[in-house]
């Protein structure tokens, strides 16, 4: 079983939350305040968090902030049905997904089965049918076994959707991805999409694989990886 947070003040919606997802082999623990929430992440092993918004104590958005000083748990982010506002933010902040509010458990099932797979390394395309060597780049190598990153000798934390998008990229560095191949592969779904989510991944990757410049824009047709791939 998989272990899920759901961090929310609804108190109606934990427990058949915790029932439906029980069918797909996800186990829901429910906190009604981020206190409590951050208290369960720091003490258990969970593979998932997901967050409202409009909560007590903090925001979901600060909330999120928080979480990502310490951890890469992926993160889904629950948000005000049309808010594109609270989608940009909550993904600049490092969150893996968004949801709106109401949404369909199965939809809610379906963003947690795919950051899932992203965090093993098993979603389809994007993961790539084998990839068992570390690629190496001027400044940079990414080991695809353990979800590594290493720039210029010191580690890098990401997120599990940053580091598919750079595998994605350095898997075929040189080739320019659109938006719409990015977000199919990632997602491996058709869903609530926007490309903005791209751009927005994109900017928290370059920053912190600063000082290296490797992600090129080229303007109405994507982006690429423009590192000098070095020989094993």
């Amino acid at each position: 079983m998989h272990r899920v947070l759901l961090i929310d003040d609804d108190e109606q919606l934990g427990a058949p939350l915790a029932t439906y997802f029980q069918r797909f082999e996800l186990a829901l623990t429910h906190a009604l305040k981020p206190s409590e929430g951050l208290a369960r992440l720091r003490a258990g092993s969970f593979e998932v968090a997901i967050l409202d918004v409009m909560l007590p104590e903090m925001d979901g958005f600060e909330l999120c902030r928080t979480i990502r000083k310490e951890s890469d748990i992926p993160i889904v982010m629950l948000t005000a049905r049309g808010d594109v506002m609270d989608r940009v933010v909550g993904l600049e902040l490092g969150a893996d997904d968004y949801l709106p509010k109401p949404f369909e458990p199965r939809e809610l099932v379906a963003r947690i089965q795919t950051v899932l797979r992203r965090r093993h390394g098993q979603n389809g395309p994007a993961a790539g049918a084998a990839s068992p060597g570390v690629l190496s780049f001027e400044g940079l190598s990414i080991d695809p076994a353990r979800r590594s990153v290493v720039r210029q000798g010191e580690a890098v934390e990401l997120t599990g959707t940053e580091f598919e998008l750079l595998h994605l990229l350095a898997r075929e560095s040189g080739r320019v991805f659109s938006r719409d191949d990015i977000l199919n592969q990632l997602r491996g779904h058709d869903a609530d999409l926007y490309t903005r989510a791209v751009d927005i991944v994109v900017s928290r990757l370059r920053r912190k694989l600063e000082p290296l410049d490797c992600i090129k824009t080229l303007r109405n047709a994507g982006y690429s990886l423009a590192l000098r791939r070095l020989t094993p």
